[in-house]
């Protein structure tokens, strides 16, 4: 094992330790997309984006929530419409402690990737998922054939 591979291991393993418990993911048909674009003297570049997304086979409705600030340059996103059929991957936010109000709410996720599967985008791409992956062919029964 190479430097490189210590290093990228010791980072997962702090990152695992530290959000660990409250990585979640959420998979379902999008309900609503609202973005959120906003600049300062075209120096400084704000986006926020809330999707809801119902997940599949359930009656629940996760609330999710994608912030992104950047110097000089537009923060770019993946297209997700209505109806798309998406994989969330996010954390969940903090509870808060007794008698403290928290920033964020518990019940909304926030967003560190979203796998659209309708399209078959990333917003972060990860290894074999885009361009990598062989293509899967769909095979149709012969009728003829039973």
């Amino acid at each position: 094992m190479g430097l490189k591979d210590k290093i990228s291991n010791s980072y997962r393993d702090a990152y695992l330790k530290r959000y660990g418990d409250r990585l979640t993911q959420a998979q379902g048909r999008v309900l609503s997309v609202k973005v959120e674009e906003k600049n300062y003297l075209r120096i400084f570049y704000k986006l926020l984006v809330t999707i809801l997304v119902k997940a599949d086979g359930s009656k629940s409705i996760a609330k999710c929530v994608f912030k992104k600030s950047r110097w000089l340059k537009k923060v770019s996103f993946i297209s997700v419409l209505q109806g798309h059929s998406v994989i969330i991957q996010g954390m969940k936010g903090k509870k808060a402690k007794k008698g403290k109000k928290s920033k964020e709410n518990s019940a909304q996720i926030q967003i560190v990737n979203i796998r659209n599967l309708t399209t078959k985008k990333d917003l972060v791409p990860t290894n074999g998922t885009q361009g990598n992956a062989p293509k899967v062919q769909r095979v149709r029964a012969d009728k003829r054939f039973k």
